[in-house]
């Protein structure tokens, strides 16, 4: 079965594409490396004894796209690709819509003219904006987005909803991510963003070795038992599983829309996250308090159990195995 892994090179993606491999998919990698890097597919070759195929490019370019379909028969496309960090978004919504939004609909507009309808959508809980209610289920309601990356996930969303409406024979898997993080257990790949990090344990990570002199807390006044903001953190190795059954669950199926949170349903503050990381690690981390964010907000956490029932995904990794796996990262990059 070939899987087209749109954005595979980034963070989740090359995770993922190692467990693809590892399954015995074929896999076809579309990356334009604007914030992932070449040397990353030869660590997952290394990592599965296994070869993937590389197209370097832009969804931008429906030309590109469809040569890409044109030279292999693709059974599933998973689409990572998306600008990620909800600061940025703030600062750039243009280029957060165009690049997140209109990346998406060429690639539909490609995969319906080359009769592939299976897809496993990158989501996210920003969807659920600032939640009423915790734990998160997927029929919480959706939109109040506050920050422009949400509302792109949110807009593909509903792009997804209405392409199913309009035509039953696709087959698509939105999966609603919390906060994906750690590297994988080699040490050999992990979240290595260019230039500053914008997400918490990457930062977190490079305060530890040095590279970066402090940690802003962005806010210690939220309505939280700490002051700080609480998530529910995932390891990326447990994401990109989640991923498998995604694809799984559409094979067996063939045709609907499905959609799934994937997280561990256990709320951390940024302070637990400092202190967890100090402590499995044995390293000091730097921080300060710096005024709220824009686009933030003060708890997100996810109710699991469709996840759990439907696919049959259960993370098994804990708080303290994503800081570790992501501290052994850090080191060895």
């Amino acid at each position: 079965m070939k899987i087209l892994v749109t954005g595979g090179a980034g963070y989740i993606g090359s995770h993922t594409c190692v467990e693809l491999l590892n399954k015995n998919y074929q896999v076809i990698i579309l990356d334009n490396f604007s914030n992932s890097k070449k040397e990353v597919l030869d660590k997952i070759r290394f990592l599965t004894g296994k070869d993937m195929k590389l197209y370097e490019g832009n969804m931008l370019d429906k030309k590109f796209l469809m040569n890409i379909f044109q030279e292999n028969e693709i059974d599933c496309v998973i689409d990572f690709a998306a600008y990620k960090a909800v600061g940025e978004s703030v600062k750039k919504p243009v280029e957060y819509y165009t690049n997140n939004v209109s990346s998406v609909l060429n690639l539909l507009d490609v995969m319906q003219k080359s009769n592939c309808k299976s897809l496993v959508f990158s989501s996210s809980a920003t969807v659920y904006g600032d939640p009423k209610t915790v734990p998160i289920t997927e029929e919480a309601e959706i939109g109040g987005t506050t920050n422009p990356y949400g509302t792109s996930k949110l807009f593909v969303e509903q792009i997804l909803k209405d392409l199913y409406q309009s035509d039953n024979e696709w087959n698509i898997c939105i999966l609603r991510y919390f906060n994906p993080v750690g590297a994988h257990p080699s040490g050999l790949i992990g979240e290595d963003p260019k230039g500053i990090p914008a997400n918490l344990v990457p930062y977190i990570s490079k305060v530890a070795s040095g590279k970066l002199e402090s940690l802003s807390i962005f806010g210690n006044d939220y309505d939280t038992k700490d002051g700080t903001g609480i998530r529910d953190y995932i390891h990326v190795v447990d994401l990109a599983l989640g991923h498998i059954k995604a694809v799984e669950k559409l094979c067996k199926v063939k045709k609907g829309l499905h959609i799934y949170n994937l997280g561990i349903g256990i709320g951390y503050s940024v302070l637990d996250l400092v202190k967890t990381f100090e402590s499995v690690n044995c390293v000091k981390i730097n921080y300060k308090i710096s005024p709220r964010r824009a686009g933030d907000i003060a708890i997100c956490y996810s109710d699991p159990t469709k996840a759990k029932k439907e696919l049959g995904f259960e993370p098994s990794k804990t708080l303290e195995d994503m800081l570790k796996d992501a501290w052994n990262y850090e080191k060895n990059s």
